[in-house]
Formats: C-alpha cells, sequence, structure tokens
C-alpha cells in the first residue's frame, strides 16, 4: 500500500468577502494567523497548495470585480488554482482530476467560510473517498441569525460544524495536527 498523499485546500480565502455587509474585522488577525501557519508549514513539508477561489455573479464574486484576488493578509504561492461556482470545491472545477493525478488522498480544509464552502467541500470529499482534515482554526466564519431570530456568533457556528462534521465525515485538527499527520505519511 503506497504512503498517504496530502494537499493543503485554501478556500476562498479572497477579497471579495471583505466587499459583503455581514464582512467584520473581528476574527481576521486570529484566522490570518492559523492560515498563514497553515500555509507555510504545507510549503515548508512539501505539501502541495491548491487555492479555490469562488467566482458567481454577485458584484463582489465576479472575476471582473477585481476582489477575486488573494486577501491582503495572506502570502501564498499555490501549486495550483482553481475557479468554482458552486460551495463544493470539488463540483465542475478540474480539481478531483487533479488530486487523482497527484495521487492525494487526504485533504487538509481551510479557508473562508467554515458552514459553508468548507464544510461542503469537507462533506464532499469524504463522500468522494478522501480523508479530511478539517482545521477549523485556519477558518473564518461570520454572525448569522436564524429565522427565528436567534443568533449565533462564530464560534458558535464552528463549534456546530465540527459537531456534525467529526468522525463522519473529517477529523477536527488544529494546524499542528494537520502538519504533524502529513508530514508523518510523507
Amino acid at each position: 500500500m503506497s504512503a498517504e498523499k496530502n494537499a493543503l485546500i485554501v478556500i476562498d480565502a479572497q477579497e471579495s468577502f471583505r466587499q459583503c455587509a455581514f464582512w467584520t474585522n473581528d476574527d481576521l488577525a486570529a484566522y490570518v494567523e492559523k492560515q498563514q501557519a497553515l500555509i507555510d508549514g504545507a510549503k515548508a513539508a512539501s505539501i502541495p497548495i491548491v487555492q479555490i477561489f469562488h467566482v458567481d455573479s454577485d458584484a463582489p464574486f465576479t472575476l471582473d470585480s477585481g476582489f477575486v484576488t488573494t486577501l491582503a493578509e495572506l502570502k501564498i504561492s499555490p501549486d495550483v488554482t482553481f475557479h468554482k461556482t458552486v460551495h463544493s470545491a470539488l463540483v465542475g472545477t478540474g480539481l478531483e482530476d487533479w488530486l487523482k493525478a497527484n495521487d492525494i488522498t487526504r485533504l487538509i480544509i481551510s479557508g473562508i467560510r467554515t458552514e459553508q464552502c468548507c464544510e461542503t467541500t469537507t462533506r464532499n470529499a469524504a463522500d468522494t473517498g478522501y480523508d479530511v482534515d478539517f482545521v477549523s482554526e485556519a477558518m473564518l466564519t461570520f454572525a448569522m441569525t436564524h429565522a427565528s431570530g436567534v443568533s449565533f456568533s462564530p464560534a458558535e457556528i464552528r463549534m456546530r460544524t465540527e459537531l456534525v462534521l467529526a468522525g463522519r465525515f473529517a477529523r477536527i485538527a488544529t494546524v499542528e495536527d494537520a502538519l504533524g499527520a502529513a508530514r508523518k505519511t510523507a
């Protein structure tokens, strides 16, 4: 049996979100610190880095908006970049073909938004046969309000997302957990 091969997937860490009404800087510094540590650690361990950008017809997400670019605070030199038009980075992007061509078996998921594109990609990846490390500390999301009027903080959303993914679709991992496991299998 061949060794497990990892790839870091950085989902939607893009300037488009800064243009949205729900954007806040509240958790930005903590997110950037962990996301950058994950990117730098992957690069140091020769783990391929895949950058995903969300593109759609909403003004800040169109290619001609100028906002479909890496979040200004991050430094990343991806091995490959894909554009997606739905929540899962595996649907219609060519990512899955790239993963198969490179014998990738484990995905390290990070990026923006925890409960949307990161969670959807994680579920899709697990259902497709990949092992997944869900690195929620290297993810960013924003407060949301339920139709009942109950508001949920980013920390509550993160906790709920970890709850429903853990052991079913992913291993919930810290940056160090994910990088340590990747180094062991390299």
